[in-house]
């Protein structure tokens, strides 16, 4: 059995980082296991190649969540990326750290080192930022961050946003979170810059960091006295086994890292004990906690041009590409920029909405397949409420690692989150009759609330609402092994040698988009893994 210091499991956000991490000084010798493909199309570069991306097979897990009551039995679109760079290769790029509460709640559930001011410094490793070595940010990191300037009709958005009061902010990642502007987007001269570009393809020239794509692990190896040993997995259907010296670290997602756990004998006895799996640690909160932003879309046509006319026809669509192709600029060099995180209580409260707005119209077919442009100018406002109190679970569906677990986010299923989607609904409600954003709109491309009271638009946002990609939770940071899966060194409760290191160790979703946090955990893990050897 070939063997290393670390085995890490998933080359998505987190794993391309400790892949570099581990073997920057040359000690260790790492072995990155990733069940998707190379990152080798140009759709994966592209800023605005996120569309085509959304439902590609061959780049996406393409998952579908279980029922969903509060959305009308919906079974909810969920992407996750199976690539080098997983998720954060065909996400929409948006770059968001959260609010200081959302770090501080951390530590509240029993996971000291976890507050704000203790992750701050982990978050500006990671960027070089346009603003330099300030308070908040670092010129120096590795994800180039930039801001650019938005479309014209984002100001009818910002304008709106004053009309209510709210304030402008210029750094959404900065002293504080709330306020409306432009979004931070992780991009380097035009083209996507994730960990997977920006850490691990300048690590795969190392000697001592071996990379397998198309390799799928079905399990962790345990040793009865030593703990995690390796694992056994299929790379492009060879089964193979690897050994692990010090640590096995499970990177594979919010998703894919809890059903692995369960397929090794880590999880909850009775659901193991349901699928004939030997139980080797049971450990009740594997695959629950799972949380998620739930997203509302509000579709308008524009009585002005949008970039949907940047893009319209072949020789527009002709264009851009050649823009892109020879200057790396233009259409397919952007993304959603402009938002803001606002109070539903009125200008100065505590933001608990996020927001997007794009300058820019689609369809999502039925059938699925990528989002297709209307056939006319529009823009579409987006909102999330920030901290969702909802849970649900991960579960293995069998005991065949093909087969997808069952996800279930349970939207909607507190009635703090019912009023929270109210709130956001009433909000949006409010920005479309300023004149700012009536003077730019000719009509909804969909039907809008029938009412300002609650239940007309509580059923808006049960038959208008998906997800916004952000599940997390599913393995919690906690000093509890009965409600959380980890302690606050990302060790797995009651299993030697054992880490997890992605999305699932939230222990509660942060405020907004979470690719950034789970960049940081991966910052803040390594430094753990190489501190504290077995």
């Amino acid at each position: 059995m070939q063997e290393f210091d670390f085995i890490v499991v998933g080359a998505g956000s987190a794993g391309c980082i400790l892949a570099d991490r581990l073997t920057e000084d040359g000690r260790h010798r790492v072995l990155l296991l990733e069940a998707g493909a190379a990152d080798r199309s140009m759709w994966l570069r592209m800023p605005l190649g996120f569309a085509k991306l959304y439902q590609h097979p061959r780049y996406n897990w393409r998952y579908h969540t279980t029922a969903q009551p509060e959305l009308a039995d919906q079974r909810v679109y969920t992407p996750r990326g199976k690539v080098l760079g997983g998720s954060g290769a065909i996400n929409a790029l948006v770059y968001v750290r959260g609010q200081r509460a959302d770090f501080d709640d951390w530590v509240a559930q029993g996971n000291p080192g976890w507050s704000y001011d203790d992750v701050l410094p982990w978050f500006k490793r990671l960027e070089s930022h346009p603003l330099g070595d300030t308070d908040w940010h670092s010129g120096s990191g590795k994800i180039r961050i930039t801001r650019d300037a938005v479309h014209p009709i984002c100001d009818a958005f910002f304008a709106a946003c004053a009309a209510l009061g709210h304030c402008a902010n210029a750094d959404f990642n900065g002293a504080q979170l709330g306020g409306y502007g432009v979004y931070d987007v992780n991009t380097r001269n035009g083209r996507r810059d994730s960990s997977g570009t920006a850490y691990l393809r300048p690590a795969l020239r190392r000697a001592n960091l071996v990379v397998h794509t198309q390799a799928l692990v079905e399990r962790v190896l345990f040793d009865a006295q030593r703990g995690a040993v390796g694992v056994e997995v299929l790379v492009r259907g060879q089964r193979h086994r690897f050994g692990a010296r010090r640590e096995v670290v499970l990177s594979a997602g919010a998703v894919a890292t809890p059903q692995l756990l369960q397929l090794s004998g880590v999880g909850d006895a009775a659901l193991l004990q349901r699928h004939q799996i030997p139980v080797l640690q049971h450990a009740p909160a594997v695959g629950r906690n799972l949380q998620d932003h739930l997203c509302t879309s509000f579709f308008l046509r524009a009585n002005r041009s949008t970039m949907n006319d940047q893009i319209r026809h072949p020789w527009q669509q002709a264009r851009a590409l050649l823009a892109y192709w020879f200057r790396r600029r233009g259409l397919l060099a952007t993304t959603v920029k402009a938002g803001g995180f606002l109070s539903t209580a009125g200008p100065g409260g505590l933001p608990d909405v996020q927001l997007y707005f794009n300058p820019l119209s689609y369809q999502l077919p039925d059938n699925g397949g990528a989002p297709r442009l209307t056939p006319y100018s529009g823009y579409t406002i987006f909102f999330s409420p920030c901290r969702p109190s909802s849970r649900g679970s991960v579960q293995i569906s069998s005991a065949n690692v093909h087969e997808a677990p069952r996800i279930d986010p349970a939207y909607l299923s507190t009635g703090q989150d019912r009023q929270a989607a109210i709130a956001g609904a009433r909000l949006v409600r409010s920005l479309l009759a300023t004149r700012a954003l009536a003077q730019v709109t000719a009509a909804a491309m969909q039907p809008v609330p029938a009412g300002d009271d609650d239940a007309s638009l509580l059923q808006f946002v049960r038959a208008h609402s998906g997800s916004v990609y952000h599940l997390c939770g599913s393995c919690a940071m906690g000093s509890d092994a009965r409600l959380a899966v980890l302690n606050n060194q990302l060790q797995v409760h009651g299993v030697s040698r054992l880490r997890v290191v992605d999305a699932s160790v939230f222990p509660n979703i942060t405020s907004g988009n979470i690719n950034a946090p789970t960049m940081m955990v991966a910052e803040k893990a390594a430094a753990l893994l190489l501190l504290h050897r077995p």
